[in-house]
């Protein structure tokens, strides 16, 4: 059952129509959902006069400068932390946040929003849940206490993020809630068709060759019914596929019959190697679980994490090294 955040919506409503200036902070490899929430949230915070900045340890990603051609994002090294009244990590708590959580100072607040589990940094306001579908529908329903009105520069960022960790409301976190958001994010203008091209079509031929090598590759395991492949650096450098592009391959893997779960290895440089595990409800397996054995994490169905090592070709087929 999701938890009632509405003590920390009004606490969040005061802190915020005080606030002067406002930091908001976006994950490492920044996907459609920390970076809707944020986007909305910076366009709002905007229109009450406030000053806002969204920093990241990573560039604002080359294919969502469709939907936000002026969109920007600072890293953290071209911020004064204590300039801010108030910092808040979307989607991020753990995945970036808690790696500059003690520069915050005592005077300032800090606000969690957050849909991921086992999350162990610490705020003065703080609205985490796994329970729900992405940290876009935390900020909706923010919002909806709020009582924002909806316009498309609020209703755009925010479908995005709510369609990507929904995998276009294919996943079992698709709530009859989430729908009626949806339902409300469209009726107020959202560019649901741009978002849709954007997030899963118009996938260029380099990105549609990259999946298909990690297809041909596959291989099945059938003690534990784990499908996995691997891609390359060589790969990734000459196709040059999004984060989210990536990630799909394990989403499609899932899709083989027969198999409880999906891992996929991708060399992201020289010696990181990114693992996604994805899995559906009805395969009974916590891929979290696995994720958390290599220092990663993530949901029950759609978790990550990364390791140091090499993917290299055997005469075996492919290792870690």
């Amino acid at each position: 059952m999701k938890k009632n955040f509405q003590q920390a919506y009004k606490e969040m409503e005061y802190v915020l129509r005080h606030a002067k200036k406002v930091l908001l902070f976006a994950h490492m490899s920044p996907d459609p959902d920390t970076l809707g929430a944020n986007l909305a949230l910076k366009e709002h915070l905007l229109d009450c006069g406030r000053e806002v900045d969204i920093v990241c340890f990573d560039e604002f990603p080359r294919y969502l400068k469709k939907l936000f051609p002026f969109a920007e994002m600072k890293t953290p090294s071209q911020i004064d932390m204590a300039a801010y009244d108030v910092v808040i990590a979307c989607d991020s708590v753990d995945r970036g946040f808690h790696l500059v959580r003690e520069q915050c100072q005592e005077e300032q607040v800090v606000i969690l929003i957050d849909h991921h589990p086992e999350i162990q940094v610490t705020g003065d306001i703080t609205a985490i849940d796994a329970e729900y579908s992405s940290s876009c529908e935390l900020v909706f329903d923010l919002f909806e206490f709020m009582r924002v009105p909806l316009t498309p520069s609020l209703a755009t960022p925010l479908l995005m993020g709510l369609m990507a960790d929904t995998g276009n409301f294919q996943h079992s976190t698709t709530t009859s809630r989430v729908l009626e958001i949806a339902s409300k994010l469209i009726q107020a203008g959202a560019a649901l068709e741009h978002i849709t091209e954007t997030l899963f079509g118009n996938k260029n031929t380099a990105v549609l060759k990259l999946w298909g090598k990690a297809f041909v590759r596959a291989k099945i395991n059938q003690k534990n019914g784990m499908v996995i492949s691997v891609l390359t650096q060589e790969e990734i450098e000459e196709c040059q596929p999004s984060m989210d592009d990536i990630k799909q391959v394990a989403s499609l893997l899932n899709t083989v019959p027969q198999t409880n779960f999906a891992l996929l290895f991708a060399q992201l440089n020289e010696d990181t190697i990114k693992g996604s595990l994805r899995s559906e409800s009805y395969k009974g397996v916590d891929v979290s679980a696995i994720a958390r054995q290599f220092g990663g994490g993530g949901h029950r169905l759609s978790s990550g994490f990364e390791i140091h090592g090499k993917i290299q070709e055997t005469s075996f087929g492919w290792e870690i090294v």
